[in-house]
């Protein structure tokens, strides 16, 4: 779909006039006819761009851009203060129900004790909020969008750059920066009291649960930036915002996560292990939480174990201070140095301390003797949803991923600490070189369930996995994404997700789910206040007053900017350090959202052609007519043609496959130049056994037909029987050497996890042996009845020559 159709169709109703005008924008691009279209010349040349023109359109495009941008800010404005009258009335309710359970309080117990119709109408207002936090964040990505698309058709038309520029005046009216992870918190909070009326489920947050006797199932999905507002919103009226310190105020940096990898670039041991999930494959990496200054890092250790063990991968890990982890790693610090301040304070069991020195003693050997070095660092904001203390249902969604070399290959980065110092949780991290960073274009979402055994997971989760909002890629990993990602020149066996990359996860809806608005309900809001009543004529105001010079220096480009008109009234403001790092976006080659750089449709050249008229517009009306006709009887003989039919798919409700439209397309898949793609394969014992069951079966058979052969080289007299014996000592012989060779073969291809069919399925084997049998029983069958011919023949010469001599005799 083009972006311009894609526009009109996605408007919200209530937001209709506050869009980007892109149509207008289009249109203003088009400088005027030469000559007047004619019969004749119904296309004549346009007019040479001027600067006339591009004054024109810059300011039509700084108009669209303080509409939006004061329209956006506005709206958001509106959100926080309906988040906060919601807040007092929850509060309000919440506290008419602890009085009306504690008698003692005199004042609280006078007042009546809420009813469900309460909650319900607090959870319909929440609902309401959430489905406008939801709209504008959708209204955001489209116009940042269409400006992108706009400034782009702009300098391809005209040979005007005006992309490099507009950056300063985008950045300046930042109406696409705004975070609303403030707002999913809040309200996660709000929707979790109303939805379980003033009770929510209490607990330690850093719980992970009872893990014995049940099954973890792990899965991961990719989420596109379009969607993930709208997923955050979808989640959080389910489960809670997992909060570890619910007194302090959110901040973005509390949900930054950062994790150094450790490998031997060498060998990449490693990479490889957890690559090919071979059985006890290990990962080692140190983590923290937060900015820089964390003085918490976590040693971690992730062991891979194959389901056919009785076993489960294991995530063990001890926390240790950051100035100590230089001389943990190198030996200097012994293990038992570590632990002694843990042993003084007796806060732990002695086994539970033994437990993990062992781990740190573990650790610590591995990295000293497999020389193990940082190679790759991951970055990620994560919003974890989850009732505190109950880690039956655990999702985290996890965004701004960024992979970091932390390597020393080529130039210093981390020398001789255990990361690198240059960097901290500035996202984006413009500050990087191009080889240094590998930012990742999607959002990664991870589902954990711990059900019982033959339990189905909730039904919400379900319809969110099957959804058009996300993309099952099993196995992803952060940390072997980056390393193929950040060194090319070392790493060959890449995974099967790189090659996709370059197509777009994005999916149509195919049936209704996500946000939708409450029904509205005829009961006033609890603070009695309607729309009408709200400060509509201040934000009118503020929108006309908010037409205001564009503010923000220019930056250094081609020719001198100061000249062109984006910059006429410019009061010199420096840039801050957001805005320099957010400018950076529209530098680069944009996400190709849509395919929008051929804008002149059919539709459009059909209709200015019927303005015109002439024999120019009759052709491309019959050229349009014929065009359909031709697509009408392709379709027509497909359907009438017999010809083989695809099998048609249940519902998607029904076998949990999701079918987008009528037609499926294929797309093989191929590594780089020198790399190969490493598919996971599964492989149990019982495989083994399979294969030594299959060389045990040409055993069988080869000494069936040895046995055969030897028989009738015993017992045979003459040489037919000497050649069938011979034919099947040669079969017997190359069965048992070709089963050999095959055994030999597939074990070796099991134990390395090579996807290849003839592991499975042999069919050239069996096919040559029934060959064989069937060649020597049909040249035994045809020489045992010439010789029977041969016979028969001597016998009737021998009676004939009999007969003549008795009758000469008498």
């Amino acid at each position: 779909m083009r972006f311009g159709e894609h526009l009109r169709s996605s408007m919200i109703k209530e937001f209709y006039w506050y869009y980007i005008a892109y149509d207008d924008l289009k249109k203003a691009l088009k400088t005027d006819f030469v000559t007047e279209p004619s019969q004749e010349n119904p296309k004549p040349d346009r007019k040479p761009w001027s600067e006339d023109n591009e004054k024109d359109f810059v300011a039509l495009l700084e108009s669209e851009l303080d509409k939006v941008f004061n329209f956006q800010r506005i709206k958001s404005e509106e959100i926080v203060r309906r988040i906060q009258s919601s807040e007092a009335d929850v509060n309000d309710v919440v506290s008419r129900l602890d009085g009306a359970s504690d008698r003692r309080q005199s004042l609280r117990s006078s007042q009546s004790p809420p009813t469900d119709e309460d909650f319900l109408l607090l959870e319909q207002i929440l609902s309401d909020i959430i489905a406008d936090v939801h709209d504008l964040a959708k209204f955001t990505q489209l116009n940042y969008t269409g400006f992108q698309k706009i400034i782009k058709k702009h300098d391809k038309q005209t040979g005007w750059h005006l992309k490099p520029i507009f950056a300063t005046r985008l950045n300046a009216k930042p109406f696409f920066k705004d975070n609303y992870d403030a707002f999913v918190v809040k309200l996660s909070k709000l929707y979790d009291l109303v939805r379980t009326k003033g009770n929510p489920v209490s607990g330690d947050s850093a719980s992970g649960g009872n893990q014995q006797n049940f099954i973890r199932q792990t899965t991961k999905y990719w989420v596109h930036p379009d969607n993930i507002t709208e997923l955050k919103l979808i989640i959080l009226k389910h489960l809670p915002v997992l909060v570890f310190n619910p007194k302090k105020e959110f901040e973005e940096q509390d949900t930054a996560i950062s994790s150094i990898y450790y490998d031997n670039p060498d060998n990449w041991e490693f990479y490889q292990g957890r690559l090919k999930k071979t059985e006890g494959a290990e990962a080692i990496r140190l983590r923290w939480y937060g900015g820089m200054k964390s003085d918490q890092i976590f040693v971690e250790r992730k062991t891979h174990r194959e389901d056919w063990t009785g076993e489960k991968s294991v995530k063990a890990r001890f926390s240790l201070k950051e100035k100590h982890v230089n001389a943990f790693l190198a030996g200097r610090k012994t293990v038992e140095d570590v632990f002694a301040k843990m042993r003084r304070e007796g806060k732990k069991s002695d086994e539970e301390i033994s437990n993990l020195e062992q781990l740190a003693r573990e650790i610590q050997y591995r990295v000293i003797t497999r020389r193990l070095q940082p190679v790759t660092r991951t970055f990620y904001h994560r919003t974890a949803f989850q009732l505190p203390g109950d880690a039956r249902v655990r999702i985290s969604l996890d965004t701004e991923l960024s992979m970091i070399r932390e390597d020393n290959i080529g130039r210093v980065r981390a020398g001789d600490n255990w990361r690198r110092m240059d960097i901290g949780v500035d996202y984006p991290f413009s500050q990087l070189p191009p080889e240094d960073i590998e930012r990742f274009p999607y959002a990664v979402l991870e589902v954990k369930l711990q059900t019982q055994a033959g339990q189905e997971p909730p039904q919400w989760i379900r319809d969110l996995t099957a959804s058009h909002l996300v993309e099952a890629v099993p196995k992803y990993s952060k940390f072997i994404h980056g390393t193929a990602s950040l060194f090319p020149d070392s790493i060959n066996l890449i995974p099967f997700w790189m090659p996709q990359m370059d197509v777009d996860i994005r999916k149509p809806a195919t049936r209704r789910f996500g946000i939708e608005r409450p029904v509205p309900s005829t009961s006033q809001s609890t603070n009695d206040e309607t729309p009408e009543d709200e400060d509509s004529d201040d934000d009118a105001a503020q929108l006309q007053a908010s037409q205001q010079q564009i503010s923000g220096p220019a930056r250094e480009t081609e020719g001198r900017e100061e000249d062109h008109p984006l910059f006429a009234n410019t009061d010199g403001n420096v840039l801050d350090i957001e805005e320099r790092i957010g400018a950076r976006s529209l530098d680069e080659d944009d996400y190709p959202l849509y395919d929008s750089d051929q804008e002149s449709t059919e539709e459009d050249e059909l209709e200015e052609a019927r303005r015109v008229g002439g024999m120019h517009y009759y052709r491309l009306l019959a050229k349009q007519y014929a065009k359909r006709t031709g697509s009408g009887l392709v379709e027509g003989l497909k359907t009438i043609l017999p010809r083989p039919r695809p099998t048609s798919l249940p519902p998607p409700e029904q076998s949990g496959v999701a079918v987008i439209g009528p037609q499926r397309t294929i797309k093989r898949f191929k590594a780089p130049k020198g790399k190969r793609i490493y598919v996971p394969v599964r492989v149990e014992p019982k495989v083994y056994l399979a294969a030594e069951r299959t060389f045990l079966s040409w055993l069988e058979f080869s000494i069936l037909l040895g046995s055969i052969a030897a028989t009738l080289l015993n017992f045979g007299q003459d040489y037919i029987t000497l050649g069938s014996s011979w034919g099947f000592t040669i079969m017997a012989a190359l069965s048992l050497l070709y089963s050999l060779v095959l055994y030999i073969w597939r074990v070796d291809k099991i134990r390395k996890r090579r996807d290849v069919k003839r592991v499975y399925y042999e069919k050239w084997g069996p096919t040559a042996v029934g060959i064989g049998l069937a060649t020597i029983l049909l040249l035994n069958f045809g020489l045992r009845a010439r010789q029977a011919g041969f016979i028969a023949k001597d016998a009737g010469v021998g009676l004939k020559n009999v007969g003549g001599s008795e009758t000469g005799e008498l």
